[in-house]
């Protein structure tokens, strides 16, 4: 078909406005290639720059936690509301629908379970696999002040070479031990060590004093782990803080799946980190199993 040259030239090729290459806006991620950020904007919503990412991984080194017992009838439903999932390229291959269109973050380190010493965790997944599998981001655990703090931080450096040849973010998980304390000073330098190596996204803890600090001197994105099973309106409660004080959304798990109602809690975490509904506004939607 010949060109439509009824136009004037000027009006076709518009020279006197400007290029315009839309930037994007997700901290620390403006220099990444174009896959990368694209996989990212799957994983954080592109009109706020957050996520609530709902956490399935546990049976990875305890086997089946309360709540995932038969993922197929728990998690299969809730898959709809969050933004991203966190799971097991076992769980991928035979339970979770692919045409849900619910991104991965796929959980890449392991070994030990939970009679062993959990910090000794080598790289589970290859890169291939993961692409194979068409995950959005990999996750490895961070041990840091863990006896094998510098081979879990191996494990991350090695993940994040291989993710950017491949265009695949990587999700550092700092891990707490038993003998480490979760406050500010601590989540600082875990947060940061691994943002300085190279993680493009990091998921902690919440503390709460001085959060805020942990998110400012993190470069890249920080993502509040939900940890173990709270009060609902304690965990909306924490995660609208996290959020507000700089986080760039929640991970959580058991707070969503061991709720009474999963669907209505995974909706009021989404209405908290997404609307910044407060916390017993939140609750209040969470009692009425309103949308």
């Amino acid at each position: 078909m010949a060109d439509n040259d009824s136009l004037a030239e000027g009006d076709r090729f518009s020279p006197s406005v400007p290029p315009h290459a839309e930037p994007y806006q997700l901290k620390g991620a403006s220099g990444l290639d174009w896959g990368m950020q694209s996989r990212l904007a799957r994983v954080f919503r592109p009109a706020d720059g957050r996520t609530v990412m709902l956490a399935i991984d546990h049976g990875y080194f305890q086997g089946p936690t309360s709540g995932l017992e038969r993922v197929d009838l728990s998690i299969v439903p809730l898959l709809r509301y969050a933004d991203a999932l966190m799971t097991t390229r076992g769980m991928v291959r035979s339970t979770i629908p692919s045409g849900s269109g619910t991104p991965i973050v796929l959980r890449a380190s392991g070994g030990p379970s939970v009679l062993k010493e959990l910090s000794d965790e080598q790289i589970a997944v290859s890169m291939e696999d993961a692409i194979r599998i068409n995950a959005c981001a990999v996750a490895v655990q961070v041990f840091i002040g863990g006896e094998f703090e510098t081979q879990s931080v191996r494990n991350m450096t090695r993940l994040v070479d291989e993710g950017q040849r491949y265009g695949v973010p990587v999700l550092a998980v700092t891990a707490v031990g038993k003998e480490l304390t979760r406050d500010a000073r601590y989540l600082r330098l875990a947060t940061r060590i691994c943002a300085e190596l190279g993680a493009h996204v990091v998921k902690t803890y919440y503390c709460a004093q001085d959060f805020d600090t942990v998110t400012a001197a993190c470069p890249v994105p920080i993502v509040m782990a939900g940890g173990k099973k709270l009060p609902e309106l304690d965990a909306l409660t924490m995660a609208y803080r996290a959020v507000e004080e700089g986080a760039a959304g929640v991970d959580m798990g058991r707070n969503i799946f061991q709720s009474d109602d999963p669907v209505a809690m995974i909706r009021a975490v989404g209405a908290v980190v997404h609307d910044s509904l407060k916390p017993q506004e939140a609750y209040d939607r969470f009692l009425r199993r309103a949308p």
